[in-house]
């Protein structure tokens, strides 16, 4: 069957991986010049089944209505005259129960942990290098409400076969050194040793290497516009290469196109709540190896992710509710630097810092939408939010059997629109 899959970020690739090794015909179509270069460019780096807490949950509200006067708060919503921002607010309130967020964090972990044993198999057959490090994640505690309010959703996870333990202060030290500086404001940490992390926009890059070696086609520099349809079936995608009007036809597609999806999704009348959720990162050169961190980290108080890459830092985080635009708001960014530079102030070259935005598509929830739509032959693969790279594999290998009409082997509740 030939397939075209729309978009070719980290979810994108990893889905033709998938569907190239099940014997179909592939076509991948991206309005860049090649992989990688939108929400996977610059994230956090972390493979992170432990990363489970999905942003909507009781203490929630009070924590975004406390930022909305600060303009480097963790969580950042810009109310615009904008139906799909206000109706994706309103589902996230709806989302913030005791009972919604222990049903998503299932969701969130059995995906995360099936996707982290597909991308180790993969990693293994397709030979991909990504400057990855399989040393775990660490969340670290400053402030200690906010690491008692972690062990509750902590122990659902290690309930649902997530191996993240609750240590002390000494513990975290012991694992990762370069916690030393800040000792003594630690009140508490985390540790999951099966976490992984690594650079997706050079895993995405060089696995589609390895797809167009396994005779994938990529169609880059070519902008999608919209859909032919004719009853519940899509016959074709119209799109534009080089200022040339033409529809692509294929016998299915696969929608993931990030935050773009859901405008697309409307005119097929397929309702997507998803929303740009703009996360920043910083990249910046080691400055001193044995200050530097090699266990990636999480710090849940300013919710920033930090990542080993080789010789590089990524820090990455924050999330801003306010449209399409990825203008830099440098405000936020020095922020970053500011807590990074406070935390472990000899590892990085701070002052080179590269700074970078991207838009996460967020759903309320924080749970994808993956699985078949009510067209025949359109099927979803996209709303991972800031957990694209975590759980991209298992994603494309769930929705590769959804297509070969296999059950995937994975417990997640999987979309049906």
């Amino acid at each position: 069957m030939h397939i075209l899959v729309l978009g070719a970020g980290v979810v994108g690739v990893t889905t033709a991986w998938f569907l190239q090794t099940q014997g179909h015909q592939i076509t991948v179509v991206d309005r860049q010049n090649q992989a990688g270069l939108e929400t996977s460019y610059a994230n956090g780096g972390q493979i992170s089944v432990s990363h489970a807490e999905p942003w909507a949950k009781p203490s929630a509200v009070l924590k975004v209505l406390k930022w909305l006067s600060q303009p480097d708060a963790p969580l950042l919503f810009r109310p615009k005259l904008d139906p799909a921002q206000w109706r994706w607010a309103l589902s996230f309130l709806g989302e913030c129960t005791s009972a919604r967020a222990a049903h998503n964090i299932r969701q969130i972990v059995n995906l995360g942990t099936y996707s982290r044993s597909q991308l180790q198999a993969l990693r293994k057959v397709a030979n991909v290098q990504y400057d990855h490090l399989e040393k775990g994640i660490l969340h670290f505690y400053t402030n200690p409400a906010e690491f008692e309010g972690a062990k509750k959703p902590t122990r659902i996870m290690q309930s649902l076969g997530c191996d993240r333990q609750i240590i002390d202060a000494d513990q975290a030290v012991e694992l990762e050194p370069a916690l030393k500086p800040i000792r003594n404001r630690i009140a508490g940490a985390t540790y999951t040793s099966e976490d992984e992390s690594g650079d997706a926009r050079m895993f995405t890059q060089n696995l589609a290497r390895r797809c167009a070696e396994a005779g994938v086609a990529f169609r880059y520099g070519t902008r999608i516009l919209g859909f032919e349809e004719a009853g519940e079936r899509v016959l074709g995608v119209q799109a534009l290469t080089d200022g040339r009007h033409e529809t692509l036809r294929a016998d299915a597609y696969v929608l993931s196109l990030g935050s773009y999806s859901a405008a697309l999704a409307r005119q097929l009348g397929i309702f997507l709540n998803i929303y740009p959720a703009k996360g920043y990162s910083i990249t910046v050169p080691v400055r001193n190896e044995e200050a530097a961190f090699k266990v990636s980290l999480t710090d849940d108080e300013y919710k920033l992710v930090y990542s080993r890459l080789g010789d590089r830092i990524r820090v990455a985080g924050t999330a801003e509710l306010s449209g399409y635009s990825r203008k830099l708001n440098y405000t936020r960014c020095r922020a970053i630097v500011r807590r990074t530079a406070e935390v472990m102030p000899e590892a990085g070259y701070w002052d080179r810092a590269e700074f970078w935005t991207g838009l996460r598509p967020a759903t309320p929830s924080n749970v994808p939408y993956i699985g078949k739509s009510h067209y025949a032959n359109l099927y979803l693969n996209t709303g991972h939010g800031t957990l694209g790279w975590t759980h991209s594999c298992g994603s494309a290998a769930a929705l590769a059997d959804i297509i070969d009409g296999r059950t995937p082997e994975v417990d997640f509740t999987f979309s049906g629109l």
